[in-house]
């Protein structure tokens, strides 16, 4: 293993990992860890793209404050990276959120602003929004930046081009949350083979881009509203309650080949799958996007090779419904484990010489 000047130097070169189990028979089905950046996700990735953005094009100044909204892997990612750089940190975050995210984003340094459930990730936004413009701080617009894209053109899916060089890559499957992962990957996976199908992943109770009905936008750009076919869902950091840009992006630029669906409760059922056949740790998002990878999966060509991102560990989630019946205490077979030793043989006598 290479030395590292810091741990940024560290985020990405993440493994792709083939599934041996739960694939359907002749069809190659990989998984694409992202929890094997230093912070756990995905958004390790976008956090560093969009702070090193700022600083060359000098809107981030020395010792300025960062803020954004985040549901909690974007909010990480950026807390390490201001953390190793020297930014303070303010992040807003819907209190519908596990609990363990603001607890690892207070641990690293940040500042967290819960922001009411009802007002969904609207809320947050508008709240990062009016702090940034009250204070002077600088807003890192996950969900419209461009370098948000660009990381993910320049590594993400250079890394998965290389691992399959030779070999044909019939499809990319991922869900949505500010869009960076969609279009990034899918602008140079398109570039590299037009053929490559780009599929989106996104919750079967709130259908926002299946449902063609466009974004509601005030005249800055932004979110004016909830997007109409939204509902919550347990899939924390994706589809949030609007369209962002880049999503917006990726389907008017016609990256997109097909829309999934995914229901809530497949989800949950393929991420405890994966930990117990596969023994791949992942959080709930990474179930549902394996669940719209297995649905392209059963009517691939006999020998295709696909790809589905898994954005996160599963160790966001402790306190979620993935881990409902998980117990702290023994359960009935594990204490007849534990009681089922045979009784000890009694000890010998040791003679003591005389």
């Amino acid at each position: 293993m290479p030395r590292y000047d810091n741990i940024l130097q560290t985020i990405g070169n993440t493994p792709i990992v083939r599934l041996n189990k739960l694939a359907p028979q002749g069809v190659h089905l990989h998984v694409k860890l992202e929890s094997f950046n230093p912070l756990g996700s995905v958004k390790d990735r976008l956090a560093l793209a969009v702070i090193e953005d700022a600083e060359r094009r000098g809107l981030l100044r020395p010792g300025q404050t960062v803020i954004e909204a985040t549901s909690g892997n974007t909010g990480i990612g950026l807390a390490m990276v201001c953390a190793q750089k020297g930014y303070p940190l303010v992040l807003t975050m819907a209190e519908s959120f596990s609990v363990e995210r603001r607890k690892l984003l207070r641990f690293l340094g940040a500042r967290v602003v819960l922001t009411p459930a009802a007002e969904k990730a609207t809320g947050m936004l508008n709240k990062a929004i009016a702090l940034a413009e009250q204070h002077g701080w600088f807003l890192c617009r996950q969900f419209d930046n461009e370098a948000n894209a660009e990381i993910h053109t320049r590594t993400t899916a250079r890394e998965i081009l290389d691992d399959f060089a030779g070999e044909r890559l019939h499809a990319f499957v991922s869900g949505f949350g500010t869009g960076g992962t969609l279009l990034g990957v899918a602008r140079a996976l398109k570039a590299a083979d037009p053929a490559v199908r780009i599929v989106a992943a996104e919750p079967d109770v709130a259908p926002v881009l299946s449902s063609g009905i466009p974004q509601p936008r005030g005249a800055d750009g932004q979110p004016s509203a909830s997007h109409p076919a939204f509902k919550p869902h347990p899939m924390q950091g994706w589809s949030p309650d609007f369209i962002s840009r880049l999503t917006e992006a990726a389907i008017n630029e016609g990256l997109v080949d097909q829309i999934v669906k995914v229901n809530g409760a497949e989800a949950m059922r393929l991420a405890r799958a994966l930990a117990t056949q596969e023994g791949i740790f992942v959080g709930t998002s990474s179930g549902a996007t394996l669940a719209a990878a297995l649905e392209v999966a059963r009517s691939a060509p006999a020998g295709s090779h696909i790809v589905c991102m898994m954005p996160d560990t599963g160790e966001r989630y402790l306190s979620t419904p993935l881990f409902e019946g998980i117990d702290i205490e023994m359960n009935d077979e594990e204490r007849a484990i534990a009681a089922s030793i045979s009784a000890a043989p009694a000890p010998v006598p040791q003679t003591v010489p005389a």
